[in-house]
């Protein structure tokens, strides 16, 4: 199993595929590494020499912020908002959406699991 920025990347898929185990890397970055160093798509990453994993290694660690550097930026991010009281960052501090989604119904995945009114009954005739 090859190990890349930290986290071991399933060694009998795609290279494309198996780079965006790691976090900061999409579909689109994946590609663009593979094509820079020049491995095939359909080459998978049991099939790759110690010499190109070396080299994806450096890459990634030269151009990319990944994994454990990108979490902190995005929460250092996140704080700052918090501190400066934008509505962003207050939206974030209640655990609303942030993006402008509706409330009223749905943002269950944000607001979390719903709780029922304490103290209403429901009258039956």
């Amino acid at each position: 199993m090859a190990r890349i920025a930290g986290v071991n990347i399933p060694t009998n898929k795609r290279v494309v595929i198996s780079l965006r185990y790691i976090y900061g890397i999409g579909p689109q970055n994946a590609k663009v590494i593979c094509d820079q160093l020049g491995i095939p798509g359909e080459r998978r990453v049991n099939q790759l020499s110690d010499d190109e994993i070396l080299k994806i290694r450096e890459m990634i660690d030269r151009d990319y912020r990944v994994e454990g550097d990108l979490r902190r930026e995005v929460s250092m991010n996140i704080k700052r908002l918090m501190d400066m009281a934008c509505y962003r960052g207050l939206r974030h501090r209640r655990g609303l959406p942030v993006r402008g989604q509706r409330t009223h119904t749905n943002a269950r995945t944000r607001k979390g699991k719903a709780v029922a009114i304490a103290g209403k009954k429901k009258v039956t005739k």
